[in-house]
């Protein structure tokens, strides 16, 4: 049974779903850490950017905040798109050969 896993562990297709898995990790969190300290790192230098009124009482960062926050969630969901779509497909065809 042992030997199942190893060769499972050590076949090609499964090398490449991790790898694939760990890209696709990877460049969803770039771009949300990117967004997230894009955000932060302009309120640091320039605080009058997001001081800018767009309504009476309600300045930039709210709207963009409220983006920010907006697209964390769709981040989740490309991410919960993919998983379902292609990730899992990938691991139930890989357990097909335990």
């Amino acid at each position: 049974m042992k030997d199942n896993y190893q060769t499972v562990l050590d076949s090609p297709a499964f090398r490449k779903m991790v790898v694939r898995k760990w890209t696709i990790s990877i460049v969803l969190t770039m771009i949300m850490l990117s967004a997230y300290f894009g955000f932060i790192l302009t309120i640091a230098y320039d605080k009058t950017y997001f001081s800018q009124l767009v309504a009476d009482h309600v300045t930039l960062a709210i709207p963009v905040g409220i983006g920010l926050i907006i697209f964390a969630w769709l981040m989740t969901g490309v991410y919960t798109y993919w998983a379902n779509n292609y990730y899992d497909k990938e691991v139930e065809e890989i357990k097909k050969q335990l």
